[in-house]
């Protein structure tokens, strides 16, 4: 979420589409032991017949899981997402996954925009200063794979919201192991191999991997928070190995 952006992203206030009436049950192909349904007024229908075919993910930007789960299902704030985990691995279902919540806002992957209505829309409770617990990542994982066995998401469809949107938004951060996850084959990493061979340039290795166009220095940024978090803060410009990891993760 990190304050995110209103559900349509690049509409004009005045055009704001109204929150819908939260829907009494959830979609029961979603449902799973532990998870408690909690609906938000905030969604709408998936434009254009548009099915989940990537999984975003945000961390909060908030302390507090309580707080978040308000602002998630305020009506003012036209914000949600289709999932809450909290810190201590509790998981609330906020919206169908038949219907687009408002998560993602502007941006674009893999040339392709509106990614509210091709995606499912997860919030990490977390401020973006330290590690995500144990017990968040392991419901984050179990929730992922019934996910993506629903709607046949592969693990590249697996992102950042910092991946779609670089210019404006810096979630979940370099902190994110999404390492952990690609051993899972629950999202994608580069191959410890990567840079025995000249690679091509950074930004050819970036359109090819997805990331929208957006300033270089912001499309950097995310990649490196993404892929070599190590160097996420350096504040160097690319570098060799920055091209070598692009051009592994641009053939995964």
């Amino acid at each position: 979420m990190a304050m995110a952006s209103p559900a349509g992203g690049t509409r004009p206030r005045s055009a704001r589409p109204r929150a819908q009436r939260a829907l009494a049950v959830p979609d029961p192909r979603s449902a799973m032991p532990g998870v408690i349904w909690h609906p938000s007024p905030n969604h709408g229908p998936r434009r254009d017949g548009l099915q989940p075919e990537l999984v975003v993910l945000h961390f909060t930007g908030m302390a507090d899981t309580g707080a978040a789960l308000e602002r998630l299902c305020d009506p003012a704030a036209e914000v949600s997402a289709h999932y809450l985990i909290s810190g201590s691995g509790q998981v609330w279902h906020l919206v169908q996954e038949s219907r687009r919540a408002w998560h993602a806002g502007a941006g674009g992957w893999q040339g392709r925009g509106d990614v509210n209505s091709r995606s499912v829309g997860i919030e990490l409770c977390n401020p973006g200063d330290r590690p995500f617990a144990a017990p968040q990542m392991h419901a984050l994982e179990a929730l992922l794979r019934s996910v993506m066995a629903r709607w046949n998401i592969r693990a590249k469809g697996v992102i950042g919201h910092s991946d779609m949107a670089p210019e404006r938004k810096f979630d979940p951060g370099p902190r994110f192991d999404w390492c952990r996850l690609a051993r899972q084959q629950l999202a994608i990493w580069p191959d410890p191999q990567a840079g025995q061979a000249p690679a091509p340039p950074l930004v050819q290795s970036l359109d090819r991997i997805g990331y929208p166009p957006a300033p270089a220095p912001d499309r950097l940024r995310a990649f490196r928070a993404r892929f070599r978090p190590a160097a996420a803060h350096s504040g160097r410009d690319e570098d060799a190995q920055d091209r070598a990891i692009a051009a592994n993760v641009a053939v995964l």
